[in-house]
């Protein structure tokens, strides 16, 4: 009988391990090392070569020495070969890691069975090209240094989100990506064909969520969300990664605002602590996300009154803010209170589904909001009805079937406490903390209207 030896000792070939060691004066200038990667460069010289090779996080030097070195032709190996390098440390204050590693041996794994059909070891170069360049080209593009690192930082936006909650006693569940009707009834959804029957790609957790109420109490997904976008711009997508949440028993609306201005704040933490290389190809060397002091709140009809008068305009579109007043309140509490985030609460009722509590002060308008990062919504959010009757009582009123909701109106029929919740949009989040052109650049594979591939 033979067992797996899951506690096996192998030493790390990882150059993340080598750095820290290094930092830690475990090594020093000469200690042989032996590290894995992929070619990401190779500048030749007459018996010399700087080969700079690709780590998850880093690209780090190499050099190879014609005489000195076991590889008689380094011309054997080319960019994107997966190798071994044994070498010994070179500590070299020029270098970016504070050494270089002057190359021994190495053992190729495998290589690339065609040319590249474009150089993505160059930054600028992948920068200038086109969209649709670089998503049809996303399996190698990806690969390039600056493009990974926006998914490095959605990662950790990812990571931030659940750990604030987890440290609040929130609970992960899994919602379900096929359903049976809409949570915002029925608008913009994708069929699907379930056996014979008409299902949907799901548009929201919503209704889930706020069922988890009644179990946990506090309960989040990170889930992707589908939704038939008729607009095709730098801010919309028909598939993406929504950041979801739902808590019972709160006080007011505002508890859920106050939740995600802790969110924020641990997240641009976090971010800056643990994604600092991420952020400066983005912000530039020593480029920090900003410290969050102040979360300015601003209500719905004071913030288009807000716009109208600076622009000497009458108010139009009395339901909802354009893309320009967005970006407009953006820019002016930016200046004015040094905020990158700004709330937009009380927005009315004609806008928001049926499940948003309307304000009893004046239901004209309801216990919602939106949230702003540099002048774009990245979060809508709100109190939820939580009494059968008021919720029966507001679908009748909108000329809804009640009957079609039965699934939803269980967990009103059998109690539910006072809750409300929001839900954070991933990709829109990235574009904006990286100052991103458009949403699509902040999602390693981004669905679209007039892309479904790779």
């Amino acid at each position: 009988m033979e067992f797996v030896a899951f506690d096996k000792a192998r030493e790390s070939r990882d150059i993340e391990s080598i750095i820290k060691a290094v930092q830690s004066g475990q090594l020093k200038d000469g200690d042989a090392v032996t590290v894995q990667g992929a070619i990401h460069r190779m500048k030749e010289m007459s018996g010399f070569a700087f080969v700079n090779v690709r780590a998850p996080r880093v690209v780090f030097q190499c050099i190879w020495q014609q005489g000195e070195s076991q590889i008689e032709n380094i011309k054997d190996f080319a960019v994107e070969d997966c190798v071994i390098i044994e070498g010994n440390l070179v500590f070299d204050e020029r270098s970016r890691l504070g050494f270089d590693i002057k190359i021994k041996n190495i053992t190729k794994l495998s290589g690339a069975a065609e040319q590249l059909p474009l150089e993505i070891s160059n930054d600028r170069k992948v920068d200038k090209l086109q969209l649709d360049t670089l998503l049809n080209h996303r399996a190698i593009t990806l690969r390039n240094p600056k493009v990974r690192a926006a998914m490095r930082v959605a990662d950790g936006v990812m990571h931030a989100f659940r750990e604030c909650l987890r440290s609040e006693d929130f609970v992960e569940f899994v919602p379900p990506k096929i359903v049976q009707a809409g949570a915002e009834g029925g608008a913009a959804m994708f069929e699907v064909d379930w056996f014979g029957d008409k299902v949907y790609l799901n548009q929201s957790p919503q209704m889930y969520k706020q069922i988890m109420v009644g179990v946990f109490n506090k309960a989040y997904c990170v889930a992707p969300a589908f939704r038939g976008e008729k607009h095709s711009t730098n801010r919309h997508l028909c598939e993406y990664e929504s950041l979801d949440l739902e808590m019972g028993f709160i006080e007011s609306f505002e508890d859920l605002m106050e939740l995600e201005c802790r969110i924020f704040r641990h997240m641009f933490a976090l971010l800056n602590e643990q994604y600092a290389p991420e952020l400066e190809m983005f912000l530039g060397r020593g480029g920090r996300l900003p410290e969050l002091e102040t979360f300015p709140k601003i209500k719905f009809a004071d913030a288009k009154e807000l716009y109208a008068n600076a622009h000497s305009k009458q108010v139009t579109d009395p339901t909802d803010l354009s893309p320009d007043e967005e970006k407009w309140l953006g820019e002016h509490f930016a200046n004015e209170h040094n905020a990158p985030i700004v709330f937009i609460t009380h927005y009315p009722s004609k806008k928001r589904p049926f499940y948003t509590m309307d304000d009893p002060a004046d239901p004209r308008y309801t216990l919602s909001f939106d949230c702003l990062m540099y002048g774009l919504e990245v979060t809508t959010g709100g109190q939820r009805i939580h009494d059968y009757a008021m919720q029966t009582e507001k679908m009748q009123r909108l000329g809804m079937n009640i009957e079609d909701f039965d699934d939803y109106l269980a967990m009103h029929k059998y109690g539910m406490p006072p809750h409300g919740g929001f839900a954070l949009g991933l990709e829109r989040i990235v574009q904006k903390l990286l100052n991103l052109d458009n949403v699509r650049r902040a999602t390693a594979f981004p669905r679209d209207r007039e892309r479904v591939r790779p």
